[in-house]
């Protein structure tokens, strides 16, 4: 016609900012066409003028170069450098490679936008619809703002066409997901298939790209997230992560999802397959080999129970990856899962434990002092015993089995399901405990796996050690040479430590437990204090007996497997574990707990809640239960100043154990 659609001037000057999309998108097969508005003005002048989407308060204007032969798509902005301006085409109307620009930097385009693809040479079909779309109302379009228009629908001698309702609007398409190409973190847009979020209690993981995949594949769409690093560990020099913990959601209303269960017939589901890109990266990679991600389609990541495991997990070329299958949800909204390392455990769970412990029968609730982020750090006091055992947990905050561990020692010991127990009752007059169920609440809430939010590993800030080479944090009395030390614990780095520290000073200790979670090994084992100077045959017997009395407690558990002792006199002091049988020369151990499935005995006390057996948060809480038994059972012999071991049974004794399995 005469008369071609103009962009206004007023919306034009405002438009600055290109939007973009990545190079490789098939724009030559995809038409987007945006809600709820579409303004334009018109100038009859005979020259093909530009066009206005409006797409929410981000209008975008399309400018004309030349004609060509194609039809176009936009997604939404990109912050790549690598990447040109999008190049969009409408086909027989004489708009050629259109460069588009939205109005307003301000957030993502946000309007819902419906899809019609279209081989290219079926395009001219397009021609009179099209034009209907952007040049109808051209006398009055500058004053006005049309009802959004219905979608366009193309055919093709090609494939026989799909159809589908999306907001009572038909689409009908010829073309398979193969049609839409790849997205990543640096191309936003619109209705996006899958969502990843980890703004939650201890979230951690990081969206890096989206591709759908043709039909030829066995999932329909791949993602691909890394997990977060820890803040840079002074002592340590490096940068930890393994834990993740992160939110997928599928948007069933998307364009893509519509491709797909279009291509799917009556298809009521999309399987998506997960990438941990960086997992060759991690601190401890070669862990991955035999792991198993967990994960809950339930609303909350905070329920323990929901939590299995994926039945496909692979460790390939430095990539962990999954699938799931995520099916539509009956009232057509959204279907999400949580995947994580292992289940979390947030710190309103937390606080849910500690205040039943404090309405308990017995015992206190008090704070050993605050974290460099505010939180206090709960300890729970109760027996009236004259033996002292202090149990901690979490000093690695990425290994949340150690908090469903002092779940359910506490769950016992105090009666907090409203049971009475023998073993219990028998525990508070032998001893005074003192349980820490999450010494480091600031790195468990940051999503991190072994750092406070210092950035410090809290097992290696137990005492001063020598600082590294490349370390700045060293005694303000060492001149920063080869005795250089790193001093540590310190009220600005690793807090936790010393204030726990100071506590212990004062209330003595007779029993220590510092409880884990092991990426490599498949097993729960205890460690011991072998390369300290007070090893010797007391502390190797409490050892041989503890480990031999909760073995048959809980079946989860076994003495074979475990680290490599350290040689006499070769333990490092600044471990937890260490130190604490050093300075008060007294049985004390780090018990850990695998990420992987727990090889032990599959018995009635290695049965999850659901009757399936699988090493989870349930199996964690019966593990710390039976601790119990084992610490009454050596009770009796903390303090004991004769050669003990000369009556304790043959199946008490010690085992050296190794890692080999």
């Amino acid at each position: 016609g005469a008369s071609r659609p103009q962009v206004s001037s007023s919306i034009k000057e405002h438009s600055t900012e290109p939007a973009l999309i990545p190079r490789t998108m098939k724009a030559t097969m995809v038409l987007l066409v945006l809600r709820p508005s579409i303004a334009f003005a018109s100038r009859p002048n005979g020259v093909v003028g530009s066009k206005i989407f409006g797409v929410g308060k981000s209008p975008i204007s399309i400018s004309n170069r030349a004609s060509v032969g194609r039809v176009g798509v936009v997604f939404g902005r990109s912050r790549s450098s690598t990447t040109s301006s999008v190049r969009a085409s409408f086909v027989g109307h004489g708009v050629g490679t259109n460069a588009i620009t939205p109005s307003s930097s301000r957030g993502k385009y946000t309007s819902k936008p419906f899809l019609a693809t279209v081989p290219a040479k079926s395009a001219s079909s397009l021609s009179a619809s099209l034009r209907d779309i952007l040049e109808q109302n051209d006398d009055k379009a500058a004053a006005t703002t049309p009802s959004p228009p219905i979608p366009v629908v193309a055919s093709s001698s090609a494939a026989a066409p799909l159809s589908t309702t999306i907001d009572g609007r038909t689409i009908t398409t010829t073309t398979t997901a193969s049609s839409l190409s790849t997205l990543d973190s640096e191309n936003p847009y619109t209705d996006p298939i899958i969502t990843i979020s980890d703004s939650y209690d201890s979230g951690n993981g990081e969206f890096v790209s989206l591709h759908l995949v043709d039909g030829h594949e066995e999932e329909d769409v791949r993602v691909h997230v890394k997990i977060k690093p820890d803040p840079f560990t002074t002592l340590e020099n490096k940068l930890h992560f393994q834990y993740f913990s992160f939110r997928s959601t599928l948007n069933p209303n998307s364009p893509a999802a519509s491709i797909i269960l279009l291509s799917g017939g009556e298809k009521k589901s999309v399987k998506v397959k997960y990438v941990l890109e960086n997992a060759g990266e991690a601190s401890y990679a070669d862990a991955f080999e035999g792991y198993s991600t967990f994960v809950t389609t339930n609303v909350t990541p905070f329920d323990s129970d929901s939590w299995g495991r994926v039945e496909d997990a692979k460790y390939e070329g430095g990539r962990l990856s999954w699938t799931h299958v995520h099916a539509l949800e009956e009232d057509g909204g959204a279907s999400s899962a949580y995947f994580a390392y292992f289940p979390p455990y947030s710190q309103d769970m937390h606080l849910g434990l500690v205040a039943k412990c404090a309405e308990a029968k017995g015992a206190t609730v008090e704070s050993l002092g605050p974290t460099i982020d505010g939180r206090e750090i709960d300890f729970v006091t109760v027996g009236t015993g004259p033996r002292t055992c202090w149990i901690i947990h979490r000093q690695h905050p990425g290994e949340s089995m150690a908090e469903f561990y002092a779940e359910g020692l506490l769950n016992r010991l105090l009666g907090l399901d409203g049971t009475w127990d023998a073993v219990a009752e028998k525990a508070r007059e032998l001893y005074t405990f003192r349980i820490v169920p999450n010494i480091n609440p600031d790195g468990s809430s940051r999503g991190y796996l072994r750092t406070n939010a210092a950035g410090q590993n809290l097992n290696r800030e137990w005492c001063p050690s020598p600082a590294p080479s490349t370390n700045n944090n060293i005694d303000d009395d060492d001149d920063g040479g080869d005795n250089a030390t790193y001093d540590a614990p310190t009220l600005e780095r690793s807090p936790e430590v010393y204030h726990l520290l100071r506590h212990m000073d004062r209330t003595g200790c007779d029993a220590f437990l510092d409880v884990h979670g092991d990426e490599e090994l498949p097993f729960n084992f205890l460690a011991g204090s072998q390369g300290m100077s007070v090893w010797g045959k007391r502390l190797e017997s409490l050892h041989g007996a503890f480990l031999a009395s909760y073995e048959r407690a809980n079946a989860d558990v076994q003495g074979k497997v475990s680290y490599e002792p350290d040689e006499a006199g070769e333990g490092m002091p600044n471990i937890c574990s260490n130190q604490i049988a050093e300075r008060f020369d007294c049985f004390s151990g780090t018990l850990e707990m695998p990420f992987k499935e727990c090889w032990a005995d599959t018995t009635a006390a290695a049965v999850d809640v659901d009757g399936k057996v699988g090493w989870g948060p349930e199996r964690a809480r019966q593990l710390g239960a039976s601790v119990l038994d084992a610490l009454c059972y050596v009770a009796p012999l903390l303090r004991d100043e004769g050669e003990f071991w000369k009556d304790l049974p043959e199946d008490d004794a010690y085992v050296h154990p190794s890692t080999k399995y």
